[in-house]
């Protein structure tokens, strides 16, 4: 079992480390560590206190070590004692306001920096333009007291992947950055890119643990195609495979009855549309024109359940804990906006609980089917997706059978269900279990190197 210690500061020039008894016990240290700094030092007992390291201040300064108060995990392997776990969070899109350092998204940062006492860890938020290469050092943000400063710390134990969008993912400079701290440093790197619709669909559609899922899918190849998925279950959706948002959704609607086609959608203007055609060609010459139909996916309709006669989906966010197990972490209820395509609340969309719409049998239920979904597709998304992967945000529907389907799978998944009251709690836990599994893989990365070089 992990025990976390205090580290305090001896005022001495010495290269000396005090520890507790119980670390020494059957074990001789000779270095220390934090991140990628390692020093030689002299390791002595500390005689008065079992709870505390207690570290000179040349050590601290050589280590580049904040003194932020915190009780952190301690790893001892091969002669080496390691405090941390130093977590690195890697982004993009900084701003010179030293109040505002990520933009828009500088409150989710402090709130995920936030979780460091509870976890046992020191993360801090850099991108590629603070590194130095030729000191090995990064000159990170931290989130102490209630303020963002900049501090140089060595090299993470590890990196949580928090790239804001695809555009970011595909620069040539960010990917190089990743593949040296990976390759040449061999630094753990966690929940890396995004997903593809198409690529989800095609891995997950071999696992039989979790094919029962998935609607039928794939991508545009024709028009007879749309006939023939239409005749087959009414409506689908056209969906762009590297989508986000609910943004380039169409829902295509057959009625048998008059021969006609509907399409809806949001229009660029942000206007939710209902338009009628006589025939799928002329829907998509006047929808879809100028538009690239090979990056688009084909996806069978589903008959959801209904609020107030709206369709709902949910969000459900998965997490490894700090023992690398996976955990429900969020669950809410998302009704569609009038008129709208998805349930997003840019379409105008709604997020409840689950208790504010369904009876509590029902509630309980769906809740359950839900979370068993979740935990299952998450487990398979593990074993069938490259990459170390522990976070992982599902759009599941369950139709009117009381079937689950899985629409949607999000590595970066967006954090728009928090802002109902009732959910603010899991904000914090989503943010504290992304955290808490950064100790688990420094520990592994520690203790058992070979095993997450192949999860890599």
């Amino acid at each position: 079992m992990r025990k976390r210690y205090t580290i305090e500061i001896a005022d001495t020039s010495q290269l000396v480390v005090y520890c507790p008894q119980e670390l020494l016990k059957d074990k001789v240290i000779k270095k220390i560590a934090f991140g990628s700094k390692a020093l030689d030092v002299d390791c002595r007992p500390h005689t008065k206190k079992n709870h505390s390291i207690m570290i000179s201040n040349e050590v601290k300064k050589q280590l580049l070590f904040p003194d932020f108060s915190i009780k952190l995990h301690v790893f001892v392997d091969h002669h080496v004692l390691n405090l941390g776990p130093l977590v690195g969070i890697f982004t993009a899109g900084f701003t010179p306001f030293p109040l505002r350092p990520i933009g828009d998204r500088t409150n989710f940062f402090s709130k995920l920096l936030s979780v460091k006492t509870n976890v046992g860890a020191i993360p801090f938020v850099f991108g590629e333009q603070h590194i130095n290469w030729d000191t090995g050092t990064i000159s990170g943000y931290f989130y102490h007291d209630h303020n963002w400063q900049s501090m140089e710390v060595p090299f993470p134990h590890v990196i949580y992947d928090r790239l804001p969008n695809r555009k970011s993912e595909r620069s040539p400079k960010l990917a190089k950055v990743k593949e040296t701290l990976q390759s040449d440093y061999l630094i753990p790197w966690y929940n890396p890119g995004f997903f593809s619709k198409l690529d989800i669909y095609e891995r997950l559609h071999q696992d039989q643990s979790v094919a029962a899922y998935l609607p039928e899918t794939h991508p545009f190849t024709s028009f007879s195609m749309i006939e023939d998925m239409l005749s087959k279950y009414g409506h689908i959706y056209l969906k762009p495979i590297n989508g986000s948002l609910g943004l380039g959704i169409h829902q295509i609607l057959y009625d048998k009855i008059n021969d006609q086609y509907y399409c809806r959608y949001q229009d660029r203007e942000g206007v939710n549309r209902l338009r009628k055609f006589s025939s799928i060609e002329g829907l998509f010459k006047s929808v879809f024109a100028n538009r690239n139909l090979d990056k688009m996916i084909v996806q069978q309709g589903i008959h959801l359940l209904r609020h107030e006669q709206r369709p709902i989906d949910f969000r459900i966010h998965t997490n490894k804990d700090d023992e690398g197990i996976w955990h429900v972490t969020a669950l809410a209820a998302k009704i569609a906006g009038l008129g709208s395509v998805t349930t997003h609340a840019r379409s105008g969309g709604e997020i409840k609980t689950l208790a504010e719409i369904f009876q509590p049998e029902d509630c309980k239920l769906f809740t359950e089917k839900l979370v068993n979904a979740a935990l299952l597709l998450s487990k398979a998304i593990t074993n069938n997706m490259e990459g170390i992967i522990a976070e992982i945000g599902f759009d599941l529907g369950i139709d009117k059978r009381g079937d689950v389907w899985l629409f949607e799978a999000n590595s970066k998944p967006g954090r728009s269900i928090f802002s109902h009251p009732e959910l603010k709690n899991f904000d914090q836990l989503t943010c504290k279990l992304s955290m808490a599994f950064a100790v688990f893989l420094t520990e592994q990365s520690i203790l058992h190197p070979e095993e997450v070089i192949k999860w890599q």
